[in-house]
């Protein structure tokens, strides 16, 4: 039996966020500079958006440029963002072909006019599919995404639309950048690293982690399928014990 057949239906995670990590040593460890592991590490994420369509995920978060990535060699900066550019024009046909939609989070005002411009006109062309939800977060950091929030909220409250006892989850959740998307259920990380690198901090308060040695440039849809296998056979508590949600499975 083929990996993608021992997938249940009934228990898929809605709403799965990947750090795709490695490319920079599956260059090096064949001798070549990091941009040429980036290039490849294109091909990954065409079978792991492929691997989740076809299997009925909704969300599909990548973790594409943090906040912190601007930091890095401008070469290797100018190569992510012509990557990301020349993805999304040869991607569209597949995105509309398989009803996907493109959503993105973080501030990405602050992406070069180019790269910008070529996102936001995938995102109206693929507006109107309604199947997964490929969501790239772009120049986005957790902690910058929480700071956004507070100021918002602050703004809220000095204009008096807002009362300080009135801020809960729900509040906070609605000024963040993943306000129309369900938390994360299931964080996904290759190349063996065992951080979470300032992504999605608020929303995978519950998710379960998986963490492959794998390097993303060979990522491909089987470990895809290994890692939702792996999270169909954990126990989710959300704080309750075995016997809890023992009880609730029966009444449902």
């Amino acid at each position: 039996m083929e990996l993608k057949d021992q997938i249940l239906a009934n228990k898929l995670p809605q709403h799965v966020a990947i750090i795709m990590d490695g490319n920079g040593r599956w260059a090096q460890n064949q001798g070549k500079k990091r941009v040429f592991g980036h290039k490849n590490g294109v091909q990954s994420v065409r079978d792991t958006v492929e691997a989740a369509a076809e299997i009925g995920i909704k969300v599909l978060t990548l973790y594409t440029f943090s906040t912190e990535n601007w930091s890095r060699p401008k070469s290797e900066v100018s190569t992510l963002m012509s990557l990301l550019v020349s993805s999304l024009r040869k991607e569209l046909k597949v995105l509309t072909k398989n009803n996907i939609r493109l959503h993105t989070i973080g501030n990405v005002g602050k992406l070069p006019e180019k790269a910008r411009k070529e996102l936001i006109e995938t995102i109206e062309k693929t507006s109107g599919n309604t199947g997964l939800i490929l969501n790239l977060a772009l120049n986005y950091g957790a902690r910058e995404e929480l700071i956004r929030a507070a100021q918002s909220i602050s703004k809220k409250i000095v204009n008096n639309e807002l009362l300080p006892e009135e801020i809960d989850e729900k509040v906070i959740e609605s000024h963040l950048y993943t306000f129309n998307l369900p938390d994360v259920d299931f964080l996904i990380r290759t190349s063996g690293e065992l951080r979470l690198s300032n992504f999605l901090l608020w929303q995978i308060a519950y998710a379960e982690m998986y963490f492959t040695e794998v390097l993303w440039p060979d990522f491909r849809k089987d470990d895809f399928y290994k890692a939702i296998i792996n999270f169909q056979m954990r126990e989710r508590r959300f704080g309750k014990t075995s016997e809890q949600i023992e009880n609730i499975n029966e009444k449902a």
